[in-house]
């Protein structure tokens, strides 16, 4: 069965994607911690406030406590950041300059593969 050329520029796509994994920059995180990192990259994309709160309140994901841990995880290991607002009991999740860089280099890798097919 012949794979499809999109097909061929995912796969590609994914073993690119695996060696910046390999590299030296941030500690890796666990499945519950990507999904968490891509809901708080998909709010900064649009622009919207995310807060500690907001996350914790999504049970689909997992239960209060165990989010909060995850958070407090992600920003020891460097891919997060907690920032004040105006009401001092919330704060706002961000991106930390570390987990920029690493979606720019996903990025990359989506266009190198894009490229090489």
């Amino acid at each position: 069965m012949k794979k499809s050329l999109s097909a061929d520029i995912y796969l590609r796509f994914l073993q690119l994607a695996e060696t910046i994994r390999g590299l030296p920059t941030l500690p890796a995180l666990d499945p519950l911690e990507e999904r968490l990192l891509e809901q708080i990259a998909n709010a900064g994309t649009r622009q919207e406030r995310l807060c500690v709160r907001d996350l914790m309140a999504q049970r689909e994901l997992s239960s209060p406590a165990t989010i909060h841990t995850r958070l407090k995880s992600m920003r020891q290991k460097g891919w997060i950041l907690l920032a004040d607002t105006e009401d001092a009991r919330r704060k706002q999740i961000e991106l930390s300059e570390a987990a920029h860089k690493h979606f720019e280099k996903l990025s990359a890798c989506i266009v190198q593969a894009a490229a090489e097919n």
